[in-house]
């Protein structure tokens, strides 16, 4: 009996933790602060985002899989542009500057391209290494959601709708 008991407070513990834990990392944070340089050579900074839901993508031209969902950003962008969201794509500091202004040229991009060319900004954002990586913030200025990969779109749309949604 006395075993049982010792393995019942164990599963407690263990779900309060594995609870604690995912509450602590579903709860919103405050985007880092950063100053994005566009390729107009205007600056952004993270300040700028507030009172829109944002999705800020960690992509390059040599990341297939960042090629692939790019038109899928683009249909989301132009989707829920007019509500009041936006999209800042930043080039990884390995990506050379010709490429992401042919990529942005070449595919009509309609939305904001920064360059990260010290690699500061996503060394900010969790040292951002993997391709595509991308968070959704909230119109407070607080990351809701990190995407290491592509996201189910649809999904992410039922995000940005409840997002929107939001005073």
């Amino acid at each position: 009996m006395r075993t049982k008991t010792v393995w019942t407070v164990l599963a407690v513990v263990a779900f309060a933790a594995i609870g604690t834990w995912l509450f602590l990392n579903t709860s919103p944070k405050p985007a880092p602060q950063s100053t994005f340089v566009l390729l107009d050579a205007s600056k952004l900074s993270t300040e700028d985002l507030r009172g829109k839901v944002t999705l800020v993508n960690f992509w390059a031209t040599s990341c297939t899989t960042c090629v692939a969902e790019m038109p899928e950003l683009i249909a989301t962008h132009h989707k829920y542009h007019a509500r009041g969201y936006d999209t800042l794509a930043v080039a990884m500091n390995y990506d050379p500057p010709s490429y992401v202004v042919n990529f942005v040229e070449t595919r009509k991009i309609p939305f904001q391209v920064a360059l990260d060319n010290t690699g500061a900004i996503a060394k900010a954002w969790g040292d951002v290494q993997l391709t595509p990586t991308t968070y959704l913030v909230n119109k407070r200025g607080e990351i809701v959601k990190t995407y290491v990969g592509p996201p189910n779109f649809d999904e992410l749309h039922q995000l940005i709708e409840k997002l929107l949604a939001e005073a």
